[in-house]
């Protein structure tokens, strides 16, 4: 798949999977898929309805957590943060081009490292993340400053 980002051993980040890609991803080794897509989005594959029924049958875990690509809520970002620990690993997470799975994932790690929101977008620019919305960078600088503890690991 192109455009996927391997945050660590655990998490990978990218675009909407296809049928055949989330096969590919079980053969890859990935044990959960994680949709941050909200059901009747612009430009979403019909397909899509399918994606927990082909995630099934290639036997990995599926958690569907929407979050609109018109902004998250801090809700939507604890909710994130308490099942990650018990989803099994490594996890594939997506929305339809990767921006909000990866502010997602990026904030939990960075919570969980105890980063500033200035760290974490600095890191998640470092790693590729490529972010032309002002209003998802504010939030995730705001939410980490607001959630992260340093000291914890």
């Amino acid at each position: 798949m192109n455009h996927c980002i391997k945050i660590n051993d655990e998490v990978t980040v990218g675009p909407q999977p296809n049928e055949a890609e989330i096969e590919e991803l079980k053969c890859q080794g990935f044990r959960t898929i994680v949709n941050f897509r909200e059901d009747g989005e612009d430009n979403q594959p019909s397909a899509l309805l399918n994606e927990k029924g082909w995630v099934v049958a290639a036997e990995m875990e599926y958690l569907h957590l929407p979050v609109s690509p018109q902004g998250m809520s801090p809700q939507a970002v604890d909710e994130f943060r308490e099942k990650y620990p018990y989803l099994p690993k490594p996890i594939y997470a997506h929305c339809a081009s990767g921006k909000r799975a990866g502010a997602m994932v990026m904030m939990r790690q960075a919570c969980q490292h105890g980063m500033s929101g200035d760290e974490t977008l600095e890191q998640a620019k470092r790693m590729g993340f490529q972010c032309d919305k002002p209003k998802l960078m504010e939030f995730v600088k705001n939410y980490v400053d607001r959630h992260s503890h340093v000291g914890e690991t």
